[in-house]
């Protein structure tokens, strides 16, 4: 009976390999904007005029400063305000197997400095610069086995199960979460 196993375990090996390549071909492949509710897309598009009368490096050219700046307000100008802190999400991604590319922002680490929880960011300096990007433009991304960060500039590919949660921290605040199956090295697929 033994030799039969030994028989039977290079096949459930196989078995086992080829099950988990289709796992990880199950994971839809998204763009950032597809996370963006259409009308806050809409206002990143067409940001109001009067951006253009902002002088560089004063306050109102800050996030913070455009968005405590009650003066002039008119209705194009506060919606594009609310898109830049939005927690607004796309319930259909509630639940999915998702991949996604990004930038990693570290949160936590673990005894032997590797990284357990992060921010996935859709470009480089998000959240490390001032200002983040909308919160339904941050993953708050969670993955017990870890990983050795070399670089802040290094992209990833990362797969998992999406949840919309909203995450708040000093750093910043995201309206997404995932649970991570893998993260991999970002190559460009064109």
């Amino acid at each position: 009976m033994s030799q039969l196993k030994i028989l039977w375990a290079p096949l459930l090996l196989a078995a086992s390999l080829m099950a988990a390549g289709a796992q990880a071909a199950d994971y839809r492949t998204i763009e950032w904007i597809e996370l963006m509710p259409a009308d806050d897309l809409e206002a990143f598009l067409n940001p109001p005029e009067s951006l253009n009368d902002i002088e560089d490096g004063t306050e109102a050219d800050q996030i913070a400063g455009q968005l405590d700046n009650r003066s002039a307000v008119d209705v194009d100008d506060t919606r594009y305000k609310q898109a830049l802190v939005s927690t607004r999400v796309i319930d259909a991604f509630d639940g999915q197997a998702i991949r996604v590319p990004g930038f990693i922002v570290p949160l936590e680490h673990d005894a032997q400095q590797r990284v357990t929880r992060f921010f996935l960011v859709p470009y480089y300096g998000a959240c490390i610069h001032v200002p983040p990007p909308p919160p339904n433009q941050i993953i708050y991304a969670e993955y017990p086995k870890g990983f050795k960060l070399e670089s802040l500039y290094e992209p990833f590919w990362m797969s998992g199960t999406m949840r919309t949660s909203l995450t708040e921290n000093e750093m910043a605040t995201s309206a997404y979460a995932m649970t991570v199956d893998r993260l991999d090295p970002y190559e460009d697929e064109e």
